[in-house]
C-alpha cells in the first residue's frame, strides 16, 4: 500500500490517445528475458494492485497448467501502479502479460485498446454468460468488436464498525439492530451524534469525510463526474455536491476523525481505532480493514447493511497487454482467475466478491462467514447488497478527477485549510481544467 498520496496521477486516456513514448520513464520489475523457464515453461508475468486475493488461485491454476509458472507482482496501491502501467504501455514494454485494471480507469483503455489484446479473438465469446450483462460491456468497446477486460470482483456494499467501540458509547453492538439503526444516511449521522454526545470514546465516528463520496453517489446517481457522452458534469451534478456538503458537515459536527485515506495516516488510524465506522465494499474487508487492523483487533469489527440500502463501489478487471509474448497462456491465466474457481478462492483470500454467476449462486459465496468480522455472514450481507444495483457511468478520467483533484481539496476543507465552498471551487476550475 502506498503510504502517500501520490498528486501525479497521469490519466490513461491522455496518455494513450497521444501515443506518448515514455520508454524509461518507469522501471518494470518484469523481466523480459525470463519468459520462458525451466523445462520449456512459459512464464508468465501478473501485476495486480492491493490484494487481488489470487495467491492460492495462482497455485491450482499452475498445478493444472505444468507447463506455465506465474510470478505475481503485487505492484501496492492502484495510485502507484496506475501511472507505471500507462508508461509501459506506451512504451511497448515492461507490462506484466496480464495486468488488473480498476473500474475507475477502464473506460480510458476501452475508448484507447490497441495496447491490449482482442480477448475475443483468444476465445472469450464463450464467457459472456458467466457474468452480469453490465460487467461484460464495460470492457467492450462501443463497436462490440473489442473486448480488452474480463471481470475480477464487485464491489458490493456494506458498514463496517467497530462493536468494542459502540458498546463503550452505549450504543446496540448486535449487526441486525445496528443496521435498523443506520437505515438512512440520516439515521447514520444521527447515531454518529449519539456516539459522540456519550463522550465516553475517544474515537471519531467516521474515518474521513471523503469516504462517504463513492457509496453515496453510486446509490444515488447513475452518473458520477462525467455523463455518458463522457463530458465533465461534476459541477452540474447535484448529487456529488450532496455528499460533499454531507461529509464536511459530519466534519464540522466533530463525527469525523479527518485521516487522508490511502496514506501512513489512515493505516494508524486502523490500528489506533481512532474511528468507529467505515463504509466498506467488500474488496475492502479482509484485502484492507483486516490487514490495516491487525490481529489485536480481530472479532472488535462487524459488518451491518450500508445505509440506503446497497450499491456497488470499486471492482476490477484482467487485461492481456498487446506486448506479450504469450498472449494464449495470458488469456488461460486470465480466464482462470475470473472463473468460479478463481472468483471464489479470491473471495476467501481477500474478500474479493464474485462478479461470475455461478460464483455468487455459490454456497461458498452466498454461506462464508468471516472469523475477522465476528463471524458476520459477508456472503449474504454483500450479496444482497448488489440485487437491485444499477452500474453507475464513470468517465474515462473519473479516477484522475476523484483522487487528484476532488478528494484532496474536499480533504483540505475538512481540515479547515480552505472553507468548504473555496475548496469546491478549486475542485471544479481544476476538473474543468484537466477534461478540457
Amino acid at each position: 500500500m502506498s503510504v502517500m498520496r501520490r498528486r501525479l496521477r497521469i490519466a490513461a486516456a491522455a496518455v494513450l490517445a497521444a501515443g506518448v513514448a515514455l520508454g524509461s520513464a518507469g522501471c518494470s520489475k518484469k523481466d523480459d528475458e525470463g519468459s520462458t523457464g525451466e523445462g520449456g515453461q512459459v512464464k508468465l508475468v501478473l501485476q495486480t494492485f492491493q490484494n487481488f486475493g489470487y495467491d492460492q488461485a495462482i497455485k491450482d491454476f499452475e498445478a493444472a497448467h505444468p507447463n506455465i509458472k506465474v510470478e505475481h507482482q503485487k505492484m501496492g496501491e492502484l495510485r502507484d501502479f496506475q501511472p507505471k502501467l500507462v508508461q509501459w504501455l506506451a512504451a511497448g514494454s515492461g507490462a506484466g502479460d496480464v495486468v488488473g485494471l480498476e473500474e475507475g480507469v477502464l473506460l480510458g483503455y476501452v475508448q484507447n485498446p490497441d495496447k491490449f489484446a482482442n480477448l475475443l479473438d483468444l476465445g472469450a465469446g464463450e464467457l459472456k454468460a458467466n457474468f452480469p450483462e453490465w460487467k461484460w460491456n464495460n470492457a467492450m468497446t462501443p463497436d462490440g468488436k473489442k473486448l480488452i477486460g474480463l471481470g475480477t470482483d464487485v464491489g458490493g456494499l456494506a458498514m463496517c464498525y467497530r462493536k468494542d467501540l459502540f458498546q463503550q458509547a452505549g450504543l446496540p453492538t448486535d449487526r441486525d439492530e445496528v443496521s435498523k439503526r443506520m437505515s438512512t444516511w440520516q439515521d447514520y449521522v444521527a447515531l454518529g451524534k449519539q456516539f459522540k454526545a456519550s463522550g465516553k470514546v475517544k474515537a471519531a465516528w467516521l474515518d474521513s469525510a471523503t469516504s462517504l463520496m463513492q457509496p453515496y453517489v453510486m446509490q444515488n446517481s447513475e452518473t458520477f463526474f462525467f455523463d455518458k457522452d463522457n463530458k465533465f458534469i461534476g459541477d452540474t451534478n447535484p448529487v456529488i455536491r450532496q455528499t460533499w456538503d454531507l461529509g464536511l458537515q459530519m466534519a464540522k459536527d466533530g463525527l469525523t476523525a479527518k485521516t487522508q485515506r490511502w496514506s501512513a495516516d489512515w493505516d494508524g488510524a486502523f490500528k489506533n481505532s481512532a474511528f468507529a465506522t467505515l463504509p466498506c465494499p467488500a474488496w475492502m474487508t479482509e484485502g484492507v480493514i483486516a490487514p490495516k487492523s491487525g490481529p489485536a483487533n480481530s472479532g472488535k469489527w462487524d459488518i451491518a447493511t450500508i445505509p440506503g440500502g446497497g450499491g456497488n463501489w470499486g471492482g476490477s478487471y484482467l487485461a492481456v497487454p498487446a506486448q506479450t509474448k504469450h498472449p494464449k497462456e495470458a488469456y488461460e491465466l486470465a480466464k482462470y482467475l475470473t472463473s468460479k474457481e478463481g472468483h471464489l478462492a479470491a473471495f476467501k483470500e481477500a474478500g474479493a466478491m464474485p462478479s461470475d454467476i455461478a460464483g455468487l449462486d455459490d454456497p461458498a459465496f452466498k454461506d462464508k462467514t468471516s472469523e475477522y468480522f465476528s463471524g458476520a455472514p459477508t456472503g449474504k450481507i454483500f450479496g444482497e447488497s448488489v440485487k437491485n444495483m444499477k452500474p453507475v457511468f464513470l468517465g474515462a478520467k473519473h479516477q484522475q478527477v476523484w483522487e487528484t483533484i476532488f478528494e484532496p481539496q474536499m480533504q483540505a476543507a475538512e481540515r479547515g485549510r480552505l472553507s468548504s465552498d473555496a475548496a469546491w471551487k478549486k475542485a471544479v476550475d481544476e476538473a474543468k481544467k484537466a477534461t478540457s
